[in-house]
């Protein structure tokens, strides 16, 4: 099974897991709580793979990193909870992986795992239009996965 679906996985049984995790706490209590959630991710992923893929620095000489990179499958994936918000972090997230795939990285695959109701907005006309022009103009594939 190949890591992006193995960290999915984990993510998603870390979510169920966690009392009030699909609850909405606002700012402050859900940016800690955000916090706690990718921080577990990222040391049972660890373990799990046993490399650590989170916080690549794959986009230049700048502070900007991926949530987690997987070379050998050419994919990114973003940890995006709030993806079913107006304002999130998509377009950023698309900018970083087409800038580190102008780095020489191979990246073929942007990954992001939300709440649920991320997959749904994404088929909206904007974020819709954006991931068929990566799609047919960059070969770059988007895929959004609620957490389960």
């Amino acid at each position: 099974m190949q890591h992006s679906k193995k960290l999915f996985e984990l993510a998603s049984r870390i979510a169920r897991e966690t009392d009030g995790f699909f609850t909405t706490k606002g700012p402050g209590a859900g940016n800690y709580s955000t916090n706690q959630f990718i921080a577990e991710i990222r040391d049972q992923a660890a373990s799990l793979f046993g490399s650590d893929y989170s916080e690549q620095k794959i986009c230049g000489n700048n502070s900007m990193a991926v949530d987690f990179y997987f070379p050998d499958e050419a994919t990114i994936v973003e940890i995006a909870l709030g993806l079913k918000n107006p304002n999130t972090e998509f377009e950023k997230d698309i900018l970083k992986a087409l800038m580190a795939r102008s780095l020489g990285n191979k990246v073929k695959k942007l990954v992001f795992i939300c709440k649920p109701g991320g997959q749904k907005k994404s088929k909206q006309p904007g974020r819709s239009a954006m991931i068929d022009w990566l799609e047919n103009h960059n070969g770059l594939s988007v895929e959004v996965w609620d957490l389960e």
